[in-house]
């Protein structure tokens, strides 16, 4: 997996202040999608190992509420498979003390805890990484719906699920 930026001071995409990574890949391609350039899977730098250590860094001080993660689609099968190893390391370091919001171009059925598209759904990765979410901001973005006025999205089909309470 690749990874477009990462900040490290974010309060735009989640609450409180927050690290936020963007990662690369997204076959949704919506119209007028605000990072178009991170649908390309190639773009930016390769998330590896050191990548991850200094995010759990940035995530130690105590005024980080938590970790975002936007794209690019984080939900993209190949994107899920890298970031599950991942969480599993920030929730073994930081359990319920910092949050997790994750922003999706899919959409989550709750009754099923299924992704649609159901390509999307990865037997076993795809709800472990769901259970890990504290808080999922699912849908397309729509450009006919964009409300510059909603908190933490950009059209008005998004919701913002709180998975874990």
């Amino acid at each position: 997996m690749n990874y477009a930026s990462i900040r490290t001071c974010d309060i735009a995409n989640g609450e409180g202040v927050r690290v936020t990574l963007f990662v690369s890949g997204c076959t949704h391609r919506c119209k007028g999608c605000f990072n178009p350039d991170q649908w390309d899977f190639n773009y930016g730098e390769p998330f590896t190992r050191e990548v991850e250590d200094r995010i759990l860094g940035l995530l130690d001080q105590s005024f980080i509420a938590g970790l975002s993660i936007l794209g690019g689609e984080p939900m993209e099968p190949a994107n899920q498979r890298a970031l599950l190893p991942f969480l599993r390391r920030f929730r073994e370091k930081f359990g319920d003390m910092k949050t997790l919001w994750v922003y999706t171009g899919c959409v989550l059925d709750v009754s099923t805890f299924n992704l649609q598209p159901s390509t999307f759904n990865l037997e076993g990765t795809t709800k472990e990484l769901l259970r890990m979410i504290d808080v999922l901001v699912d849908g397309p973005f729509v450009e006919e719906l964009k409300d510059i006025s909603l908190q933490f999205r950009g059209s008005s089909n998004q919701r913002i699920l709180r998975l874990r309470q």
